[in-house]
């Protein structure tokens, strides 16, 4: 019955207990039922938190929260491109001379 102990161990486990708390056996086994019983749910709350973690989906459940919670465009000024202008491109103060890295080499050639 309970996995290899039979009448007589109990019997003898019972005159053990009556001998060793005697009138306080009542108040000894409700101790220690309360501690079966809080380490039993604390077991249990940690198997189901184990479970929930193995079924956790990390997609959102609604899209119109999503919907709502677009942040706003910035108001800061986009940036653009100047526009291409042929005179400003023939006017440039800079040419092949003035981007030498030796401008003495180019002086004397």
């Amino acid at each position: 019955m309970f996995g290899g102990i039979g009448t007589f161990e109990m019997v003898a486990f019972g005159v053990l207990a009556l001998m060793l708390f005697g009138s306080r056996l009542p108040e000894v086994a409700r101790n220690l039922g309360g501690t079966y019983r809080g380490l039993k749910k604390n077991v249990d709350e940690f198997k189901r938190e184990f479970q929930a973690v193995e079924t956790y989906d990390p997609k959102p459940r609604n899209e119109k929260l999503i919907e709502e919670s677009v942040v706003e465009e910035s108001s800061a000024p986009k940036f653009e491109l100047p526009p291409e202008d042929s005179q400003l491109a023939d006017s440039s103060p800079m040419d092949s001379q003035s981007l030498s890295l030796h401008p003495e080499q180019d002086q004397k050639a």
